[in-house]
């Protein structure tokens, strides 16, 4: 009977965790704003019958989401610092895929290295997970070598655009609320800064090789999953998110379904991803798995809207659940490690003996 009424205590306390919902103070006009920044490329890219070139300007709109709440003249800095990363994590992502062995190697690079960045900086989320995102994609994304320039420009030019409207956006809110102030950065350890960037790149780079070794037809979307499980700052968020994520999509694959299913044109589906990504913003800040119902039919249409109608939605969607899936799996014995005392101990001095001296005496923040 105790067992019984422990397992009943556990299952509450479970379904307490995975059903509460966070406050905020986020207001319509910031999910408004994100949602403009990705969806006008695609505006755009459709009135010059290119909506695959929309596609790519419009993961440059993602940019927007880094716009922190602080004066103007620190966010435009943070933008412009994000705008570079972001161009360089898509860029890194397009190379390799000149050369397919080189695509896990360049991704598990390119998450360590800009995990370190923005723990180095305790960059709030999103944090390092679009700018991954954008690299997985580049990476899986076909073309040849002329096609790099014209990618990287679409990219470019999105996240320009979506300068200029948080820009906009910025003259405007701070007028009816004065900004907060830009927090102090406390003093970065080799712990928090350059161990959990290299376990959380190395695990993103092992989940992108099981989706290439079980030959999944997109697997650009197993990493990020894994990532979006690491970015828990625990072992329980990262169970919660876990299950969240997973939960999400299978909802989301449904709603997917039926996008899918409408007459969808280049027109109207700038129209749904707007829509998605408004929705996506609102909800985020409160419960996660809400939001990845969104998530899962705007990312599919961020990849696959130009090539809609060509084939079954069918094999697209159950191919998203099970890269979800294995993702979040990699992601949470990503997690195990990450927070286990014993890991920490056995690894730790091997990653500072085998990194250079100054990567691993993290000085204090000036």
């Amino acid at each position: 009977m105790a067992g019984a009424a422990q397992l009943i205590s556990w299952l509450r306390a479970e379904w307490g965790s995975l059903t509460r919902f966070n406050r905020s103070d986020r207001r319509w006009p910031m999910p408004f704003a994100a949602a403009l920044s990705s969806g006008l490329p695609l505006l755009v890219g459709a009135s010059f019958s290119h909506l695959d070139y929309g596609l790519i300007s419009s993961l440059g709109g993602m940019l927007f989401l880094y716009l922190p709440e602080t004066p103007m003249y620190h966010r435009m800095v943070v933008l412009l610092a994000c705008a570079f990363a972001l161009i360089a994590s898509y860029a890194a992502g397009v190379i390799s895929q000149l050369y397919p062995p080189a695509t896990i190697p360049a991704l598990t690079i390119t998450a360590i290295l800009v995990t370190m960045v923005s723990r180095y900086y305790c960059m709030p989320p999103p944090g390092s997970f679009f700018f991954v995102m954008a690299a997985s994609i580049g990476a899986h994304t076909p073309g040849g070598i002329l096609d790099v320039p014209l990618k990287v420009g679409l990219l470019t030019m999105g996240c320009l655009l979506a300068s200029l409207i948080a820009f906009l956006y910025s003259l405007i809110t701070l007028r009816r609320q004065p900004p907060r102030p830009i927090p102090p950065l406390p003093a970065p350890t080799f712990d928090f800064v350059v161990f959990d960037a290299v376990i959380i790149g190395l695990f993103v780079g092992i989940a992108l090789a099981l989706a290439h070794a079980l030959q999944l037809v997109q697997p650009y979307w197993v990493p990020v999953s894994c990532l979006a499980v690491l970015q828990g700052m625990t072992l329980r968020a990262v169970w919660t998110k876990q299950i969240h994520r997973i939960v999400g999509t299978a909802i989301g694959l449904l709603l997917a379904w039926g996008v899918l299913l409408l007459p969808l044109s280049a027109w109207t589906i700038p129209l749904v991803m707007i829509a998605l990504a408004f929705c996506i913003e609102m909800l985020i800040v409160r419960h996660y798995a809400l939001a990845a119902i969104f998530i899962t039919p705007l990312t599919i249409l961020l990849v696959e809207a130009a090539t809609l109608g060509q084939t079954s939605p069918a094999p697209l969607i159950a191919a998203r659940f099970w890269d979800t899936v294995l993702g979040c799996l990699v992601g949470l014995l990503g997690g195990v490690c990450l927070h286990s005392p014993r890991f920490r101990a056995t690894v730790s001095p091997l990653i500072r003996r085998l990194l250079p001296t100054g990567l691993t005496s993290t000085p204090p923040v000036p």
